[in-house]
């Protein structure tokens, strides 16, 4: 059984750092089709980074380009999401997520969820 487990969030000023951790258990995690997404209330669910095939080609949204950047350690089995320069509008749930089902793994359509975590920053 696959589960997925983020870590990292809470409170963070504007211009500050947080990085994330996804443990992943059941599955072991290689650079196919994984990624982290976010999603505020009332809104949908947005991909923001993810590697979309096994070499490692990585792929973000233009909203988080030159400030995250994924990445993930095979040995322990964790997926990485380094966020810097954080903005008030990065204030939002956080998910990993595992199998993507669409060839643009920005698309949040993927086999597993972990619970989602939440990042505050505030201005």
């Amino acid at each position: 059984q696959v589960h997925l487990v983020e870590s990292g969030g809470g409170l963070a000023q504007a211009g500050g750092s947080l990085r994330l951790s996804c443990a992943a258990s059941g599955f072991t995690l290689d650079y196919g089709r994984i990624g982290w997404f976010r999603q505020v209330p009332g809104g949908e669910r947005e991909g923001i980074s993810c590697f979309r095939n096994s070499f490692g080609a990585t792929s973000y949204a233009d909203s988080v380009k030159g400030r995250f950047t994924i990445s993930s350690d095979g040995a322990k089995n964790i997926l990485y999401l380094q966020m810097n320069s954080l903005k008030p509008e990065d204030t939002a749930v956080y998910y990993c997520a595992l199998g993507a089902y669409e060839t643009d793994c920005l698309q949040p359509r993927y086999a597993y969820w972990g619970q989602g975590i939440e990042v505050t920053v505030s201005s």
